[in-house]
């Protein structure tokens, strides 16, 4: 994931991860940040942020919801004054992108 900030608010990293880490695929019980769904988050100089993040497939179930949901607890951070969600499918997502955590929950390892 490639995290850009420039805001004016230093733990602002921190706290967009937290927030992402409770945002779940209803079908995979680990958290869409450590499944590697998020490509990049960019905290603009005015506090809005612009998150890409991509679907496990174009056909996710969770393709009408999971952007929404993504983009109100982003905006829910203190701090932030908006938050954009784009969903991508360029790079494809495989599992390759998980990380260790995740694939340890899953049983991949």
């Amino acid at each position: 994931m490639e995290f850009v900030n420039h805001g004016t608010i230093p733990d602002m990293e921190n706290r967009i991860v937290s927030a992402l880490k409770t945002c779940y695929d209803p079908e995979i019980p680990v958290d869409i940040y450590e499944l590697g769904l998020i490509y990049t988050v960019k905290v603009n100089p005015d506090n809005t942020v612009n998150v890409e993040m991509t679907l496990t497939s174009p056909s996710c179930p969770a393709a009408g919801t999971l952007p929404g949901d993504v983009e109100e607890r982003v905006k829910s951070i203190e701090g932030v004054q908006d938050a954009l969600v784009d969903v991508v499918f360029e790079p494809t997502w495989e599992k390759s992108m998980m990380s260790e955590i995740a694939n340890l929950e899953l049983g991949f390892m």
